[in-house]
């Protein structure tokens, strides 16, 4: 989405994606804490009427809403959610990708949140130590819950994974409606961030920390050679390829861990998402269809409760 709303002549997104400047309860070098370095991402603003950035962890930060909204009381926030279990297993590798991760099994790096949690079997070269609490980062509903208290519902706008995958183009007509902006405007709805793994190790390090020498060459190189040579180390560190599908009984018991707090999430939204937690069913495109209960029941209660409620 950060993308797509990046491609709105009305809207301008931070030249960098996910600065993280609010939500300073969260350390990671990677963060952009100095306000003049972030105020710069907004340095080519020009006559857009809405400006924003992406940080994924602002919806995890127990202050960052607090933060942005003294920072911008009018803001207007948007959150998408995925099912949580899909999620973390999606997150899990990322961090992989990342170097954040070393433990390649994802029920193992679970399994080890207990001892993450005291400061324990965190890779020496993590940067995003707190991101390694896996079901803490899926807690949506306090975490939405947050952002509705502080800033009101009709300023929140929550868009779920499904929703957009399902069909784009409504997803995102209806979230440049919620930011009064042209809602008519054609994006290109190309796939950005699919899942990637790692095929060299040594040409990853030298793409993400490049030596000074390898910096100035490429400073004196012309343009042209220097993108290519620099599409060929990326093409060679890296792969696309599709996340194999999760253990079965893993999937299952996550499920019923996230079942009490996506009940409570349903609640707050109006929508019965507990499909989340109970058999799949996934449709060709892999997209989740809302089945409420386990195979030959009826209607959840807490679908039943809130029918005629579902947005």
């Amino acid at each position: 989405m950060h993308y797509y709303l990046k491609e709105h002549p009305e809207i301008f997104m931070s030249e960098v994606k996910e600065p993280h400047f609010f939500g300073t309860d969260l350390v990671s070098p990677r963060f952009i804490r100095d306000k003049e370095k972030y105020l710069s991402l907004f340095s080519a603003v020009e006559n857009e009427k809405r400006v924003g950035d992406s940080s994924i962890y602002y919806l995890y930060s127990k202050i960052a809403a607090v933060e942005i909204h003294e920072f911008s009381p009018t803001a207007r926030i948007i959150i998408m959610l995925r099912n949580p279990v899909d999620m973390i297993y999606a997150l899990h590798s990322e961090h992989l990708f990342c170097s954040d991760e070393k433990i390649t099994d994802f029920k193992k790096a679970v399994m080890e949140e207990d001892n993450r949690r005291r400061g324990v079997r965190i890779p020496v070269n993590c940067k995003i130590k707190f991101a390694l609490l896996y079901r803490e980062v899926a807690k949506y509903d306090e975490q939405v819950e947050r952002y509705f208290t502080i800033f009101g519902r009709n300023n929140v706008k929550v868009i779920i994974f499904d929703d957009f995958k399902r069909d784009t183009a409504r997803a995102y007509k209806e979230t440049c409606e919620f930011l009064d902006v042209n809602s008519d405007f054609r994006v290109n709805f190309r796939v950005i961030n699919a899942n990637k793994v790692v095929r060299n190790r040594v040409l990853m390090h030298f793409w993400r920390h490049p030596p000074k020498l390898a910096l100035w060459l490429g400073n004196v190189m012309p343009s042209s050679v220097r993108h290519k040579l620099v599409d060929r180390i990326r093409s060679r560190s890296f792969q696309v390829v599709p996340l194999p599908p999760m253990n079965q009984e893993l999937r299952l018991q996550l499920q019923q861990e996230f079942l009490p707090g996506v009940e409570r999430l349903s609640q707050l939204l109006g929508r019965d998402l507990t499909y989340w937690c109970r058999e799949e069913a996934l449709s060709a495109d892999g997209v989740y269809r809302e089945v409420h209960g386990p195979p030959n029941a009826g209607k959840s209660t807490l679908a039943r409760r809130l029918e005629g409620t579902l947005i």
